[in-house]
């Protein structure tokens, strides 16, 4: 697993929770890719309310439910790795809204790392 601190690169990918690559949720197979590819992490984020290039409002309340709601899938790693990723979103993303923006990362130890402070459920602590 990576490990992280410092200087990094944050990817938002926004899209529409209805949106598909090959009958799959396309948030799930950015995810999956970037998995593959080794970045440090992802996640997926849905929203409650947005519109986009179409100028529709989706919203999730209850009078006027949405089956298209926005996601947002964040993606950190090292600037290097995740411009080496974007070719990969460039093939799957058709319509959607791809951000980068610098950031830092104060602490990313993945698995495998030092156990640190186990609790008596062998949690670990940061």
């Amino acid at each position: 697993m990576t490990r992280l601190t410092g200087s990094a690169l944050r990817l938002t990918v926004l899209i529409g929770e209805s949106d598909t690559w090959h009958h799959r949720p396309l948030y799930a197979e950015i995810v999956h890719r970037a998995h593959a590819a080794g970045l440090a992490g992802a996640g997926v984020f849905r929203g409650i309310e947005g519109f986009g290039a179409s100028s529709l409002i989706h919203t999730s309340r209850l009078l006027s439910l949405s089956e298209d709601l926005p996601i947002a899938v964040v993606i950190v790693d090292t600037a290097p790795r995740v411009r080496a990723f974007l070719p990969q979103l460039d093939d799957i993303v058709t319509d959607g809204l791809v951000t980068l923006e610098d950031c830092e990362v104060i602490r990313y130890a993945g698995r495998g790392d030092d156990p640190g402070t186990a609790d008596p459920k062998g949690k670990r602590s940061l």
